[in-house]
């Protein structure tokens, strides 16, 4: 029994990502967020136990790969979607009222993001060294830096972010940027310790530190903080590495 206990929770992943894309395009962005946030949860849990339980298997290796394409790959994607749609509709009506091949071409350029996740999750499930650096951004990762947008507008009122997820190109830039970073080979942390020694995990601790003093200062405001600091803490820790080798 004990054995399908991990593959439930991944299940309660894709539930969340799955629901999370129904609110996406029916608009409600914040709701999606939340409950892809509630996906990483049981993504971490999932793991989590089979660990605990000593549940693996080769079915819950390839179901957690495809529950984090529809949460952290479709899921965000859509909510990018929806937040061009709205950018256009508001901003730049007569585009889309003159030429609906160009207002397409915006709306679906965020069909990237799911694609390129898709070869993430791939390349991550054959790539043995991957165990304790990951070579490109995790798609959780990923999820996060569209989610952390949403709440950060939706929960404060910092101008910046407003006209950021306003903003066809700046969303567009975005994609690109999350999407190539999923597939280039840049060492990132993983945040999997074997010990709680400092030395070997300054990277680590710098990114925790980092983030517990954003949030402590900013409240909310620090979520769309989040990714930058772990791309820096992760160059941090590669430069650290470097220099003692």
């Amino acid at each position: 029994m004990k054995k399908h206990i991990p593959n439930f929770i991944t299940s309660l992943n894709l539930a969340s990502g799955f629901i999370a894309s129904i609110f996406a395009l029916t608009g409600d962005l914040v709701t999606a967020s939340w409950l892809i946030l509630a996906a990483m949860i049981f993504d971490f849990l999932d793991g989590f136990s089979a660990r605990l339980l000593r549940a693996y298997s080769d079915i819950g290796k390839e179901l957690d790969s495809l529950a984090d394409v529809v949460s952290f790959g479709v899921a965000p994607a859509l909510i990018i979607y929806k937040l061009i749609d709205i950018s256009i509709a508001l901003h730049n009506p007569e585009m889309a009222a003159k030429s609906q091949v160009i207002k397409a071409l915006f709306l679906y350029f965020p069909v990237i993001m799911p694609v390129c996740a898709a070869l993430r999750l791939a390349i991550f499930n054959i790539d043995e060294t991957q165990k304790k650096m990951f070579k490109g951004l995790p798609t959780p990762a990923n999820a996060l830096a569209v989610i952390s947008l949403v709440i950060g507008v939706h929960y404060t009122d910092v101008k910046i972010l407003d006209d950021f997820a306003g903003s066809v190109s700046a969303l567009i830039l975005l994609t690109a940027v999350l999407s190539a970073l999923m597939l280039i080979k840049l060492p990132l942390l993983s945040l999997k310790m074997e010990s709680l020694k400092f030395r070997g995990n300054e990277g680590r601790y710098i990114l925790v530190i980092s983030v517990v003093i954003a949030f402590a200062f900013l409240q909310l405001k620090a979520a769309p903080l989040i990714i930058p600091l772990y791309l820096v803490a992760s160059l941090i820790s590669l430069a650290i590495k470097r220099s003692t080798a």
